[in-house]
């Protein structure tokens, strides 16, 4: 059996996409992130910058999130071309992750990645983490965030994040009972942390 599909969740600040990539170079395997954008603006016939403005952010309509409840998702129940952006975006990446998934070994990093998979066996899930001054410090140098707003960026990235995965898969973000794997990236460092998924899905893989 070949490596298992890794799924990463994580902290804004935390290094995870980096992290995420440096996996996929290791293992030798696709890497999709951003990735998932263009693949999306692709099928449907939209342009990549709308959903740029909707990747990762929950519906923004009370109303159809009433109407629609977050187990409709999967069901299609509704034309694809009546739900709000935020919500066809969530369907056309939860495709492409699960075709991802089919034909191999990935490596996929946020959008719900551990919930689409929740019924493929052979997948490995990832929840990382870190200390508040190095995501600090992280979004400040590496990400250009300003200083004076560094703190509220945090809170409202993170927060954004967990509403977006608690909406679309009624579970809690950052929840352990969610992942196979939860590990800091301030005690590993990127690399470190890199290794020890490497060595956890090793064991997967071996089973």
């Amino acid at each position: 059996m070949g490596w298992p599909v890794i799924t990463i969740a994580r902290q804004y600040g935390s290094g995870g996409r980096t992290i995420g990539k440096m996996l996929a170079d290791k293992l030798g395997v696709p890497f999709f992130d951003k990735e998932l954008i263009a693949l999306a603006a692709k099928e449907s016939g939209l342009s990549a910058e709308i959903f740029e403005k909707a990747d990762e952010k929950a519906t923004s309509s009370l109303l159809y999130s009433l109407i629609m409840g977050s187990y409709s998702f999967g069901s299609r129940l509704s034309p694809m071309t009546d739900m709000p952006i935020n919500d066809r975006l969530f369907m056309l990446q939860s495709d492409i992750i699960k075709k991802a998934a089919l034909q191999g070994p990935c490596v996929v990093v946020g959008r719900c990645g551990d919930y689409i998979l929740r019924d493929v066996a052979h997948c490995f899930h990832v929840f990382i983490y870190a200390s508040q001054e190095d995501r600090l410090k992280r979004i400040v140098e590496e990400y250009g965030e300003p200083a004076a707003r560094a703190e509220d960026i945090l809170a409202k990235k993170d927060k954004q994040r967990a509403n977006y995965y608690n909406f679309y898969s009624n579970k809690k973000w950052g929840d352990i009972n969610n992942y196979h794997l939860c590990i800091n990236s301030s005690t590993y460092g990127l690399e470190g942390t890199a290794d020890l998924i490497c060595q956890a899905a090793q064991r997967m893989k071996v089973k």
